[in-house]
C-alpha cells in the first residue's frame, strides 16, 4: 500500500487510522498516494488558528509579514524540483506544472512586493481621506480597516493544487488571517507536498497555516461571524456550501469560484492574414491544450463572425493537429492526462450534451492517437472542436471541463456581446481587435458579465499574459453563474479579508489610533529642526513653522525665463487682469512651492538623505506679486524600511500667506537615515 497522506493539524501531522482511498496517477493508473481524514479533530484546528496562529500573525506589520512571503517564496523556489517531479502524477507536463508551481511562487513575491510598496509598516491601513464631521475641526472621521480574530479557509479545486493553495494563501497571510488548507483529494498528493516544505522550513509562525487532507465534514460548523471560506470547484458544490447555517445566518463570508463558460471573440475588423488572427487561433489552441484545458478560465466558446467561421475551424484544425497528447513523462509530449478516469468520464457527458446542437468539427470524442502513455488506464482525451448550430443552447449551459471548445456564429457585435452574457458570468473574456470603436464596444458590453477581458492586438500581444492568466496585481474572479467572488487583486485581495471601520474622533485621537497625523491634531515644535533628526527621533507631530518670504514680481519674472513657464498669468499684466481667477500677474504655483522648500529645508547633510516625492498637490489660492508666504511641515507618518538603514516619512505641508489664508498643501515624501551620528548642532 502506498503511502497515507497526512494532514496538518494543532501543530502536529496527523495520520488517519485507516487505509484511506487510493489516489491514482492520471498517465498510468498507478496508486500514488492514500487519502483519509478520519479521526481528525476539525474544531482542534479551528481553535489552534485562532489561539495560536491568528494571534502571531496579527503581531506583525504588514512590511513584516511581506517579509515572510518573499522568505517563503525563495524557500520553494530552491526546492520547486520536488514539487514538479510530483506533479507528473497528476498529468502535467512541464509548461503546465510551471503555470502551478511557479505561478504559486511568483504570486507569494508578488504579494510581497506590494504589501512593501502599498501597505503601511503598521497593522492598521486608512481607507481613503480624513473626513471634516464638524465646522471647528475637533470632529472628524477616517475609514480603517483592521485584521479579523478569525480564520481563512480554502476549499481549492485539483487542477491547481500549489498556485491555487499559494494565491489564497499569500493575501489572507498579509491581511493577518490564518489559513485551513482543504485540497481536492485527487491532487492533494502535492498540496501536501508544498505544504510540508513550508511547514518544515519554520519561516511562518506556528498555527498560521494547517492542512486538511480527506473530507473536510463538519469543517464549517466550526467556523463563525470572524471567520471566510474561499472555494474554487463546481457550482452544485458551492450552491450546498451557500445554504450551510452558518454561511445563511452564522456570519461566515463565503467567496466562490465556480463554472465559467469563459468567451474569446474574433473581432469583425480581422481578417485571415492579419496578425489579430494568428494570435486569436493561437490563443484558443493554448486555452484547450494548457493542462489538458482543466483551467477554470479556458476558453469554452470561441465566437466569430459567419464570414470567418469556416476559416476559423480550418487554422484550428491545422494547430491542432500539431498537438502531441500523451504521459507527460515524454519531453515530446504537449497535452497531458486529464486529473482521473472519472474526470475524463465527466467531459465525455457534457460532450455528449453538446453534441445535441453542436457538430464535432475536429477530434474524436471516443478517443485519438497518443504519443506515448497506456489509452485504458491513462485519462487521456484528444483534443475536441464542435460547431454549434443555430440557435443552439447547449454552450452556454454545459461546461466540458477539458480540452474542449465550441465555435458560435455571430452577425453584428451586438450579437456577439449577447451570445457572451448567455454565459450567465464568466471569469474571464478576450476579444482580438485592432480597431479602437470595436474594442471600446466590446469592453462594454462584456465588462458587466466578466471579471476580466483580454483586448488582444499586435501592439500588446508581445508582452501579454494570455487569456487564461491570472495575475496577482489583478482581480480574479467573476459575477453570476461564477461564482461572484473575487480573488487575487492585489491589495483589494487583501483588504477583502479585513474589517473596514469608520472611526469618528478628535484629531488627536484619531492620530493616536490610526498612527498617523490628522490635520488638527497637535503639533510639536521644538529647538532642533525635524530634519536634524533621524528616524529614531522623530516624532509623528515634530512640526516646523518658517518664517515669511515675500513674492518680488523680480521672483515671478525670474522663473518664468527661467523655466520657459510663460503663461500669460505670470507675464501678460492686461491679459491676467482679464481672467475672472487672478485678476493680475500671479506667481506660478511651482515657484510657490519651491520658495516652499526654500523655507523648510536644512541644508547642511543630515538624517535626510533624500526627497523622492511631493503627493496630493493643489494649489487653493492664488499668490500674487507682493504677499508673502509661509510653511508649516509637519511629520505626518514614519515608515521604517526593514531592509535599509533608512526609513520613510510622510510630511503634512501647508503653505499660508500673509492672511493666513492655504496657498497650497501637498505631502512631502522624505528618506531619512534611522540612526545618525552627524553634528546637530
Amino acid at each position: 500500500m502506498s503511502t497515507l497522506l497526512e494532514s496538518y493539524a494543532a501543530g502536529r501531522w496527523f495520520r488517519a487510522a485507516d487505509e484511506g482511498e487510493p489516489l491514482l496517477d492520471a498517465a498510468t493508473g498507478e496508486e500514488v498516494a492514500r487519502i483519509s481524514s478520519r479521526g481528525l479533530d476539525v474544531a482542534a484546528m479551528v481553535r489552534y488558528a485562532k489561539e495560536t496562529g491568528g494571534p502571531a500573525v496579527r503581531s506583525l506589520t504588514f512590511h513584516e509579514r511581506a517579509a515572510l512571503l518573499k522568505e517563503l517564496a525563495k524557500h520553494l523556489l530552491e526546492r520547486k524540483e520536488e514539487l514538479y517531479a510530483l506533479s507528473v502524477r497528476t498529468g502535467a507536463t512541464s509548461r503546465d506544472t510551471a503555470i502551478d508551481v511557479d505561478g504559486g511562487i511568483g504570486t507569494l513575491f508578488s504579494y510581497s512586493s506590494k504589501g512593501v510598496r502599498e501597505l503601511p509598516n503598521d497593522t492598521v491601513y486608512l481607507d481613503g481621506g480624513l473626513e471634516r464631521l464638524g465646522k471647528g475641526g475637533t470632529f472628524a472621521g477616517q475609514h480603517i480597516y483592521t485584521s479579523r480574530p478569525g480564520v481563512a479557509v480554502q476549499i481549492n479545486a485539483f487542477n491547481f493544487p500549489v498556485w491555487g493553495m499559494l494565491e489564497k494563501l499569500a493575501p489572507a497571510f498579509l491581511a493577518g488571517l490564518p489559513t485551513i488548507v482543504k485540497p481536492a483529494s485527487q491532487t492533494a498528493y502535492l498540496a501536501e507536498r508544498a505544504v510540508r516544505l513550508i511547514i518544515d522550513s519554520g519561516i511562518l509562525p506556528e498555527g498560521s497555516l494547517q492542512l486538511l487532507a480527506g473530507s473536510a465534514g463538519g469543517l464549517l460548523d466550526e467556523l463563525t461571524v470572524q471567520d471566510s471560506v474561499a472555494f474554487t470547484g463546481s457550482a452544485h458544490t458551492a450552491g450546498i456550501l451557500r445554504r450551510h447555517p452558518n454561511v445563511l445566518d452564522g456570519g461566515v463570508v463565503l467567496g466562490v469560484e465556480a463554472d465559467s463558460l469563459n468567451c474569446s471573440i474574433l473581432g469583425p475588423d480581422v481578417r485571415a492574414d492579419d496578425p489579430e488572427f494568428d494570435l486569436f487561433i493561437k490563443g484558443v489552441v493554448t486555452e484547450m491544450t494548457v493542462k489538458a484545458g482543466q483551467k477554470c478560465t479556458a476558453i469554452r466558446r470561441v465566437l466569430v463572425p459567419s464570414s470567418m467561421a469556416a476559416q476559423v475551424e480550418e487554422a484550428l484544425a491545422a494547430r491542432l493537429a500539431k498537438v502531441t497528447v500523451g504521459d507527460p513523462r515524454n519531453p515530446d509530449v504537449r497535452m497531458g492526462a486529464l486529473a482521473g478516469l472519472a474526470q475524463r468520464e465527466e467531459v465525455r457527458k457534457a460532450v455528449e450534451a453538446l453534441r445535441a446542437s453542436a457538430d464535432v468539427v475536429f477530434g474524436d470524442p471516443a478517443g485519438g492517437p497518443l504519443l506515448d502513455g497506456d489509452a485504458t488506464r491513462g485519462a487521456f482525451m484528444t483534443p475536441l472542436v464542435l460547431r454549434a448550430r443555430p440557435g443552439a443552447t447547449e454552450p452556454h449551459d454545459v461546461e466540458p471541463f477539458g480540452p474542449v471548445s465550441t465555435v458560435l456564429t455571430y452577425d453584428g457585435l451586438d450579437e456577439a456581446v449577447a451570445l457572451a452574457a448567455r454565459g450567465r458570468g464568466s471569469l474571464v473574456a478576450s476579444v482580438a481587435t485592432h480597431d479602437p470603436e470595436v474594442a471600446r464596444s466590446v469592453v462594454l458590453g462584456l465588462a458587466p458579465w466578466h471579471g476580466r477581458v483580454l483586448v488582444l492586438d499586435r501592439d500588446d500581444a508581445k508582452e501579454s499574459t494570455g487569456h487564461g492568466s491570472p495575475l496577482p496585481t489583478l482581480v480574479h474572479g467573476g459575477p453570476g453563474r461564477a461564482g461572484g467572488g473575487e480573488e487575487l487583486g492585489g491589495i483589494r485581495g487583501v483588504l477583502h479579508h479585513m474589517q473596514r471601520t469608520a472611526v469618528q474622533a478628535s484629531p488627536d485621537l484619531l492620530t493616536a489610533v490610526t498612527g498617523r497625523w490628522t490635520t488638527g491634531a497637535a503639533r510639536r515644535e521644538s529647538d532642533v529642526h525635524p530634519f536634524r533628526k533621524s528616524l529614531a527621533e522623530l516624532r509623528i507631530g515634530d512640526t516646523i513653522a518658517s518664517e515669511p518670504r515675500t513674492v518680488t514680481p523680480a521672483d515671478i519674472e525670474h522663473f518664468a525665463e527661467f523655466t520657459g513657464d510663460t503663461f500669460y498669468a505670470h507675464t501678460d499684466p492686461e491679459a491676467a487682469a482679464r481672467n475672472p481667477l487672478f485678476g493680475g500677474i500671479v506667481a506660478h504655483g511651482y515657484l510657490v512651492v519651491s520658495l516652499a522648500a526654500g523655507l523648510f529645508v536644512d541644508p547642511a547633510p543630515g538624517p535626510v538623505l533624500a526627497n523622492f516625492g511631493v503627493d496630493s498637490l493643489r494649489f487653493l489660492t492664488p499668490v500674487k506679486a507682493g504677499d508673502s508666504i509661509a510653511v508649516t511641515l509637519t511629520v505626518k507618518q514614519i515608515t521604517p524600511r526593514r531592509s535599509a538603514d533608512y526609513g520613510e516619512v510622510r510630511w503634512d505641508a501647508v503653505v499660508t500667506n500673509q492672511e493666513g489664508q492655504p496657498v497650497a498643501t501637498y505631502d512631502v515624501l522624505t528618506l531619512v537615515a534611522k540612526t545618525w551620528d552627524g553634528d546637530r548642532s
